[in-house]
């Protein structure tokens, strides 16, 4: 066994001595673990807490004769949140087992995903992936020299990859590239062609990265059991978690054509968000930001789905058996003495069972996942606040600082660097949108033409409204109906009467003039956010100043579709449900 000397290892003169000592003990024991685990122990520690491998024999097979090579990737669109610690936990575990880790930071895919990253955005936005994963995979102790870091684009514009890419597209039919493109990149009304080229080139990737299995995600068991009795087969894509089952029948029916061989798949199971659903980077409340600092942790636990002795779709629970017992080997509940105190647990099947026994209050898990998260977080805030620029814009939103960001590129920044700020830009994501429900609606006691509604957004009470509708919608079609508002304006009195709110609706201009209420998605809920494609992750302001005229320089991009959907420069107003509509005003502008 190797021995090194503790004291050696403690830089001279830093606080962060401990911290550093911590990170090489891991290196240390990485390197040990993986020289004296026999194979099937090696097995159990790759395998563990997956849903699913394909290729379990393969697999075995691999493991008596050398290490395992394992890529998991990740496409540079959204903002990385905290979700990301579950693939970080399996990374550990891989590099204990020995394994020969690759991770991919899939720009090219990026771009051809509806352009959700602009070309000449792409190298910093693969900065700051890799600086945040780096961070995330040092605050648990991964030693980074285990591990290869590799861009798309730098094996991906090579001549070789693509003639396989020429290659492939005589091969794949347009049906099966477009059945393959659903799976894997978000779909539009009236899709690009790179969608259809997108799965091709991902299914190239493992065999240009040279490896023996892909690491990535799925979704529920049962799409398992379906996927394998209609396709035979199923996928887990590497650049998001879900199961892809369409795309992975691409890879078996393909890419054999090209002389290459099947990969092992490892997927891990589909961890909850916050709210209850998936946690993604487009649904604020799902999901905690890396960055996020310790009262806005607090804020969005506090709101989490966690029902006492309810364990299904449980997000808390789900981070403490993926992410803590992994990384801990156990957890604790911090609890006060007159409820039985602090109580530690060293498998996480106990956790669970006490939870759906009502022996753990919400309260006491929340609180104690807080304080391990918070540990957890802390490392990535110092390394973000002590580091380059480009982390420190990432506080701000993410797409805008990113076009802040060009302007390093081109020498750096000339005159003041507040003047391109978002707090100055007009962008979607200042704009607080959400979905309301009329409560009551009568005409204004000063004015005809003039409606007076009380609309729940979602807050304690009701906001007054006023609206000029009357000559366009009756009352009764206005009560208890689900309307979209603009919430963030500066209320103003509108004879006498103080309206709180913008009830937003299409029109057309002509004789006469059409108005229709905007329509949130089926199964709305009062308080739903309203987002613009693109621009999810972007927090809006507290109030809109009316010097700056922010809603106004947006509302003349703001229109209706030929399928009266309501967009902002061609990208869709969504809520996590769906896209906004309107009933029949197609071209109609939106105020």
């Amino acid at each position: 066994m190797k021995s090194y000397n503790r004291k050696s290892l403690l830089p001279a003169h830093t606080s962060l001595g401990y911290h550093r000592l911590y990170y090489l003990i891991c290196t240390e024991a990485a390197d040990i673990m993986g020289e004296q685990l026999s194979p099937d122990e090696k097995f159990k520690l790759i395998t563990r807490n997956l849903q699913e491998v394909l290729g379990e024999e393969r697999l075995k097979e691999i493991l008596k004769e050398r290490e395992l090579k394992v890529y998991w990737g990740t496409a540079t669109t959204g903002k990385p949140h905290v979700a990301y610690f579950v693939p970080m936990s399996k990374i550990a575990d891989f590099l204990k087992a020995g394994c020969e880790v690759t991770i991919l930071f899939a720009d090219l895919h990026a771009y051809l995903d509806n352009m959700k990253a602009p070309w000449e955005l792409l190298e910093l936005r693969v900065q700051y992936y890799e600086q945040i994963i780096k961070a995330m995979l040092e605050s648990i102790g991964v030693p980074l020299d285990k591990l290869k870091f590799v861009k798309g684009t730098d094996y991906q514009l090579s001549r070789e990859y693509t003639l396989d890419v020429y290659r492939l597209s005589s091969m794949v039919t347009e049906h099966d590239a477009k059945k393959a493109g659903a799976e894997v990149v978000k779909q539009v009304e009236h899709p690009l062609l790179s969608g259809l080229l997108y799965p091709g080139l991902q299914a190239l990737d493992e065999e240009y990265l040279k490896v023996d299995a892909q690491f990535g995600g799925c979704g529920p068991k049962e799409d398992l059991h379906i996927s394998r009795e209609v396709y035979g087969c199923v996928y887990g894509v590497h650049f998001v978690f879900f199961l892809r089952t369409v795309f992975f029948c691409l890879i078996l029916q393909y890419l054999p054509s090209l002389g290459y061989t099947k990969r092992i798949h490892m997927m891990n199971p589909m961890v909850p968000g916050l709210t209850g659903g998936k946690m993604s980077s487009s649904e604020e409340e799902s999901k905690i930001d890396l960055l996020d600092k310790n009262q806005e942790v607090k804020k969005k636990l506090k709101k989490a789905f966690c029902e006492p002795g309810n364990v299904e779709n449980n997000g808390v629970l789900s981070f403490v058996k993926h992410v803590l017992f992994p990384l801990h080997s156990e957890f604790i509940i911090k609890r006060d003495p007159k409820w039985g105190g602090d109580k530690v647990y060293t498998d996480y099947e106990e956790v669970e069972k006490d939870f759906a026994a009502e022996e753990i209050h919400p309260g006491d898990l929340k609180a104690s996942v807080e304080l391990a998260l918070n540990k957890l977080l802390d490392p990535i805030r110092k390394n973000a606040a002590s580091s380059s620029r480009l982390s420190f814009r990432e506080r701000k939103n993410f797409h805008i600082c990113l076009r802040f960001c060009h302007s390093f590129t081109e020498g750096g920044v000339k005159g003041n660097p507040k003047q391109n700020t978002d707090e100055e830009e007009a962008i979607p994501s200042r704009l607080d949108i959400r979905v309301g429900k009329v409560v009551s609606v009568e005409k204004h006691p000063d004015a005809d033409s003039l409606y007076l509604e009380k609309i729940d957004v979602g807050e304690e009470q009701p906001r007054t409204v006023v609206s000029g509708l009357v000559a366009y919608i009756s009352q009764e079609q206005l009560q208890d109906r689900l309307v979209v508002l603009l919430c963030n304006l500066k209320p103003q009195k509108m004879r006498g009467i103080e309206s709180q709110a913008m009830l937003l609706c299409a029109s057309i201009e002509g004789e006469p003039r059409k108005v229709e209420p905007l329509d949130p998605p089926e199964g709305s809920a009062p308080g739903d956010r309203v987002f613009v494609e693109g621009y999810e992750s972007g927090k809006p302001d507290d109030e809109l100043k009316p010097k700056k005229k922010v809603f106004e320089k947006l509302q003349v991009d703001l229109k209706i579709s030929d399928q009266c959907v309501a967009q902002w420069k061609d990208q869709n107003l969504m809520t996590k449900l769906g896209q906004i509509t309107c009933k029949t005003l197609k071209g109609g502008n939106i105020s």
